[in-house]
């Protein structure tokens, strides 16, 4: 069955496609059905093309697909509608005895009584999560970024508009004794406001459009996919703007306008030229200085956070040289190639890739390094009763000389290794433990990292040590790694390298030699690798023209796909901390030039009196950097308790590290020095004959 993406974009929608035949891995199947267009897939975010009975999977000669048929393989995702009066318990206990029965019970029991299996059901909104639950705490984080620069802008706003109703006192005043209600400048203040604040919220939804295009093309462009979600007009996002626009003028309109309208008039008329501004106690104004920069600090932070994180994730130790390093994938298996061929094609190609100019050496596994992929088995150790978890890793020659990954102890791969891996495949035989007589089949070579002898091997030497391999096929799905039925030896220790991700810890580690299955090659240049690109693709190609030769990278950019949505947040919170700055600095500075406007006067009798502009500077300096202290003291008390939250998203830096907070703070410092530079030079430049003057 087709989906109607797939229909429309390859078979242009055409009505007689039904009983057609198309071909997967050289598997013919028969069209009988489109979906409908709603329907992508179960779980939110993830789109497939087709879908087909779950039975020929095997055929199509996957990886993952080879055993499906075995208890101990977990991939399947089952789902029941539950009939009318039936509640979710009751549907739970009489799935759990069907489990029970099968993993007590089966031929191979998967579990013991003690363990007392059983079955969880979960509504379809929790259980099939997709990729919600891989954004959902970073839109969270920015959701609250976005939160707060409201809440500054707001407050910028108001305390404009603070200044702009003191400005008006005297006009209010003259309109209040012709007559004016207080009713009528109330509306007009408050239109005012509410037209700022609609303006505004019509501008923010064009420009949130264009960046939402752009998140999406920066998500598309470095994830290595598409953008998983449709991003269309939506009535609710648009009403929830208009509201939030509306509210917001009336909301942090109605405390200017209370506060113009409210005026004893006859001070207000009988104020003149000749008044010097007073002392006051803090203003609402202030207040309002003191909001935004604490706001902008608690943005600030966490933007700082956020980026120390993404650069400790790219240069944090990876335990092998991520420079210089091409990478490409190949699947012989799609083809049709055997295992014995695909031994023979791998060390064609790598020879092929060693002889090329600039090449410094080639080499192959069953999964590249740091490319989200991750294999691991359960194994035995001989000599000790449990069995242990550990990744496994199947490598080609070189590899360790190719990724630059140290042997600290034994030694690594020859190519007799290989030969007896494919051996003891072919034959399936073990080799039992060194107090029964050995066959005539030797274990197969395996590799261990420092981390497997740390955990499992602390006391022993573990060069000669024997694994068996338990639980799960070893083999990873039947292909890659080709050791499904040999035991196997340590001949080496290696260094600890990071596998599947930057963030996960390192964990125990077996390499076997691959001898079958898929691989991704990894090609050290000696210089940029994108250079030889063209090279690389052509040598793939002279092996064999059908390779899909498409997936091309090098590791550096494989590191920035892997890191994509921590690149994508931290660029965004750091946008949003710098838009939180400049708000911030526009409001310190407004209220600063509001001060030294009314107080003009003040100022002239002082610079008449002797006052030297350098004084006058420090005078609305200190005005300004008290007010940034104050707000730097708050914002840090806040942040301490806002950032906690970010403490899955941080990477080897904790919520509440000092350098951040006192980096954070002394920015904020800086930021309101430049904002008081204007207006105390203003002061400084008052002439003294017209400030006397001034009305």
């Amino acid at each position: 069955m087709l989906s109607y993406a797939f229909w429309q974009g390859t078979f242009g929608g055409s009505r007689d496609v039904l009983g057609r035949t198309i071909e997967l891995n050289d598997v013919p199947f028969a069209i009988v059905g489109v979906a409908e267009p709603s329907f992508t897939n179960l779980t939110p975010g993830k789109t497939q093309d087709l879908w087909f009975p779950i039975h020929i999977l095997p055929r199509l000669r996957v990886d993952w697909g080879q055993r499906i048929d075995t208890l101990n393989n977990w991939w399947l995702v089952v789902l029941g509608r539950m009939k009318p009066g039936f509640s979710v318990e009751q549907a739970q206990a009489a799935a759990t005895v069907i489990f029970r029965n099968v993993a007590l019970h089966a031929e191979q029991p998967m579990a013991k009584e003690a363990d007392d299996p059983g079955i969880v059901l979960l509504r379809a909104q929790d259980g099939l999560t997709g990729r919600r639950g891989s954004y959902s705490q970073q839109l969270y984080v920015l959701m609250v970024a976005v939160g707060l620069i409201l809440l500054i802008a707001c407050a910028n706003v108001a305390g404009l508009l603070l200044a702009r109703g003191a400005a008006r006192q005297r006009e209010i005043a003259v309109r209040l004794s012709l007559g004016a209600g207080r009713s009528r400048i109330w509306r007009q203040l408050l239109t005012e406001s509410m037209l700022l604040s609609v303006a505004s919220g019509a501008m923010g939804i064009l420009f949130a459009y264009w960046s939402v295009h752009a998140i999406v093309l920066f998500v598309s462009r470095n994830s290595g996919q598409t953008f998983p979600f449709a991003i269309t007009p939506d009535w609710r996002v648009l009403l929830f703007v208009l509201g939030a626009s509306v509210l917001t003028g009336i909301f942090f309109g109605v405390a200017p306008a209370f506060r113009s309208t409210r005026l004893d008039l006859t001070p207000v008329l009988k104020d003149s030229a000749g008044s010097v501004a007073r002392m006051r106690r803090p203003s609402v104004g202030t207040l309002l200085v003191v909001a935004q920069v604490a706001l902008s600090v608690v943005v600030v932070v966490g933007a700082s956070l956020l980026v120390r994180t993404l650069g400790n994730l790219r240069n944090g130790n990876t335990g092998f040289d991520t420079r210089n390093l091409l990478l490409f994938s190949v699947d012989p298996t799609l083809l049709g190639y055997k295992q014995a061929q695909i031994q023979s094609l791998y060390r064609d190609l790598a020879d092929r890739l060693a002889a090329m100019p600039g090449v410094v050496s080639v080499s192959y596994s069953s999964e590249a390094l740091l490319s989200n992929s991750l294999w691991g088995s359960n194994v035995t150790i001989i000599g000790q009763p449990d069995s242990v978890y550990t990744d496994m890793l199947a490598a080609g020659p070189n590899f360790l000389q190719t990724m630059k990954i140290p042997l600290l102890e034994g030694r690594s791969f020859t190519p007799a290794d290989f030969a007896q891996t494919e051996q003891a495949n072919a034959t399936g035989k073990r080799v039992p433990p060194s107090n029964q007589p050995t066959t005539t089949v030797a274990p197969a070579p395996v590799l261990v990292n420092r981390e497997f002898v740390h955990e499992y091997l602390a006391d022993r030497n573990p060069i000669g040590v024997l694994i068996n391999p338990r639980g799960r096929d070893f083999a990873k799905g039947g292909g890659t790694g080709g050791t499904e039925a040999a035991d196997f030896q340590i001949v080496g220790v290696i260094g600890d390298t990071k596998y599947s991700d930057l963030r996960r810890t390192i964990h125990p580690e077996i390499c076997v030699p691959l001898v079958t299955g898929s691989g991704s090659f990894e090609v050290r240049t000696a210089a940029n690798p994108a250079a030889l690109l063209s090279l690389v693709r052509g040598a793939v190609k002279a092996v064999n023209a059908d390779f899909d030769v498409s997936d091309f990278r090098t590791q550096s950019e494989q590191i920035d796909v892997l890191l994509w949505q921590e690149r994508l947040v931290a660029e965004m919170s750091s946008f949003f901390g710098l838009l939180a700055l400049t708000l911030a600095c526009i409001g310190l500075y407004g209220l600063l030039s509001y001060e030294v406007v009314r107080r003009t006067r003040e100022i002239g009798i002082r610079m008449a009196l002797g006052a030297q502009p350098a004084n006058l500077v420090r005078l609305i300096v200190r005005q300004g950097i008290v007010l940034a202290f104050v707000g730097v003291l708050v914002g840090i008390a806040v942040a301490l308790g806002v950032t906690r939250y970010l403490g899955s998203l941080l990477y080897d830096v904790d919520a509440d590290d000092p350098v951040t907070m006192i980096g954070v703070a002394a920015l904020l410092i800086l930021v309101a020095l430049a904002a008081c530079y204007i207006p105390a030079r203003r002061a400084m430049k008052i002439d003294p004959m017209v400030a006397l003057g001034y009305e």
